[in-house]
C-alpha cells in the first residue's frame, strides 16, 4: 500500500469507528469536498459535515474496498447503510470516491452516488417523484448546508 492508499485506508477506517477527528486530520489545510449534497470549499466545512455526520449517525454500517491511488490522485468503492435522521428511513448507499492529493493530504475529495436513488430511500414518496430534479437535490442541499452550519456554531 503506497502513502496516498494509506491516507484513504485511514480517511475510512476512521469512519466505520464513527471517528470525525481521524477523518479531519486526513484533509490538506486548502481541501475541498463535493457530492451530490455538499459543495464544500474549506478545510473548516468539510471538518463541520463529517463531525455532524459522525455524532448524529444512527444504525450506521459502512464498509469500502477497490481503494487505488498514485501520488497525484485515487479512488475507492464504498458502501453506507445508516438511518437518515430526518425522516428515520433506513438509506443504502453505493458512493464511487475520488481524490488529489497534497503534501500527503487529500487536497480535492469528490463523491458520487445516484441521488434519484438516494432520495428515493431517505425521502420516500417525495424523492420518488422529485429525486430526478434539480429543485428537491437544490433544497436538500440547502437544508444539509443550513443544519451543517447549526451544528458547527453549537460546536
Amino acid at each position: 500500500m503506497n502513502k496516498n492508499e494509506n491516507v484513504i485506508d485511514q480517511l475510512y477506517s476512521a469512519l466505520q469507528k464513527v471517528d470525525h477527528e481521524g477523518m479531519i486530520r486526513c484533509y490538506h489545510p486548502e481541501a475541498t469536498f463535493k457530492d451530490p449534497v455538499f459543495d464544500l470549499g474549506s478545510k473548516k466545512e468539510i471538518a463541520g459535515m463529517w463531525t455532524m455526520l459522525c455524532k448524529r449517525a444512527k444504525e450506521f454500517e459502512f464498509h469500502f474496498d477497490q481503494v487505488w491511488a498514485d501520488e497525484e490522485s485515487g479512488k475507492a468503492r464504498l458502501k453506507a447503510k445508516y438511518l437518515f435522521s430526518q425522516t428515520n428511513r433506513m438509506v443504502h448507499n453505493n458512493i464511487n470516491a475520488r481524490f488529489k492529493f497534497k503534501d500527503g493530504f487529500i487536497i480535492e475529495h469528490v463523491d458520487s452516488f445516484d441521488f434519484w436513488r438516494w432520495s428515493r430511500q431517505a425521502l420516500g414518496l417525495p424523492g420518488l417523484l422529485l429525486g430526478w430534479s434539480s429543485f428537491l437535490q437544490k433544497k436538500v442541499q440547502r437544508q444539509a448546508y443550513k443544519n451543517m452550519e447549526a451544528f458547527i456554531g453549537r460546536g
